[in-house]
């Protein structure tokens, strides 16, 4: 047994112990409370970075939605400004065609006026002309019936210039 090295190893593994066992546990042990103070101070760290995080999210939360809201509004309000845009144009392309429409009636019927008189001047052109042209043949084929028509013409002259100038 004293001759064995498995014996000497181990004596010399307990006596180590012994001596030094105390030491290296305080050093061990100081070591570990150390390693256990960081991993409780990572594991206090993680969860105030956790309850940050779940507060930024809640946060972004409720800032989307409020964005979210905001955004609804905003297109409500879009659509109902341009369904009034819409109808404002309807209505004045409305009031513009039925301007348009009463512009063109009032030149056809200026032209249909303008058409009227100067027909009517045309007809009243040819007409004098027609009867001028009828009265010299007569009166110049008849002397005393010209004669006879200035003396009316002349008696007649004050009662249509009364007439006219009415």
């Amino acid at each position: 047994m004293f001759h064995e090295p498995r014996f000497w190893t181990a004596l010399a593994f307990v006596l180590f112990f012994v001596i030094f066992g105390k030491k290296l546990w305080t050093v061990i042990a100081s070591h570990l409370d150390a390693r256990a103070s960081s991993v409780r101070s990572d594991l206090d760290e993680a969860a105030r970075l956790r309850r940050e995080a779940e507060q930024m999210l809640e946060d972004a939360t409720r800032e989307r939605e409020s964005t979210l809201a905001e955004t609804q509004a905003m297109l409500a309000r879009s659509e109902a400004e341009a369904a009034a845009l819409a109808e404002r144009a309807r209505r004045e392309a409305e009031a513009a065609a039925t301007r348009y429409e009463q512009m063109a009636r009032d030149r056809i019927q200026a032209a249909e006026r303008a058409a009227i008189r100067e027909v009517q001047e045309r007809a009243a052109a040819i007409a004098v002309s027609a009867a001028r042209d009828v009265v010299a043949a007569h009166l110049s084929q008849d002397s005393q019936a010209a004669s006879k028509l200035i003396n009316e013409s002349i008696d007649a002259l004050p009662a249509a210039l009364r007439r006219s100038a009415a």
